[in-house]
């Protein structure tokens, strides 16, 4: 697949923001608590980590690193606090607001995508919500994932497999065969253990075996 320009990258995380805001708008009090693939994050909390993630540019993002000693766990979860609004419906404002940014601590953009995609479908799966981001948001994801670490441990997940989708042109690596939707492959390299029962091949036991706590 061709390489993806930043500008249309960004666009995709735009529009992927914009569907999960639409999924958010209807959800009852009792959803925006409910668990999430995220680790130990509820849905309103994961929400307003996205926007944090929005938010930050290169230099805000050192300042809290510092601040937080270099722990990510920590930075994570002061900043989720400071963008979280005093109610549901304000931490969804506060995520509307920034549907269109493109600010971001680096200059690696499909990593950026991936959190859009990753934690939209973290929200999503637990609540039976059935949107499915598509094929030309997904792609550069998993190829991002497949060739590096970033924010997840995803080419730790898949090295010395080959991965290869059923449903888009993602293919990647080499060794026992992992195969499934392009979503499903981007969800587990990210960690995301549920995902795993959407996979088949040789190599899916590898992975699973690779999954052993919850990521963010």
């Amino acid at each position: 697949m061709a390489k993806s320009s930043d500008g249309h990258l960004w666009d995709l995380a735009h529009a992927e923001r914009g569907a999960l805001a639409e999924d958010l708008a209807d959800l009852s009090p009792e959803q925006w608590h409910n668990d999430t693939l995220c680790g130990r994050w509820d849905v309103e909390q994961v929400v307003a980590h996205l926007t944090a993630a929005a938010s930050l540019n290169q230099w805000q993002w050192l300042r809290s690193m510092f601040g937080a000693r270099f722990r990510p766990d920590v930075h994570n979860q002061r900043r989720l606090e400071e963008f979280r609004g005093a109610t549901p419906t304000e931490t969804l404002d506060r995520f509307r607001a920034v549907i269109r940014s493109n600010i971001a601590p680096s200059s690696d953009t499909p990593a950026y995508l991936g959190e859009v995609v990753v934690h939209s479908q973290d929200i999503r799966r637990p609540l039976g919500i059935p949107r499915t981001p598509g094929i030309d948001a997904l792609t550069p994801v998993a190829e991002f994932y497949a060739r590096r670490d970033f924010t997840v441990a995803s080419h730790t997940h898949a090295a010395g497999l080959l991965l290869r989708a059923d449903d888009g042109p993602f293919a990647a690596g080499a060794g026992p065969l992992v195969t499934g939707s392009t979503l499903a492959l981007v969800m587990t390299m990210a960690g995301r253990v549920p995902y795993l029962e959407d996979l088949q091949g040789s190599g899916v036991p590898i992975l699973r075996s690779r999954l052993g706590r919850p990521a963010v």
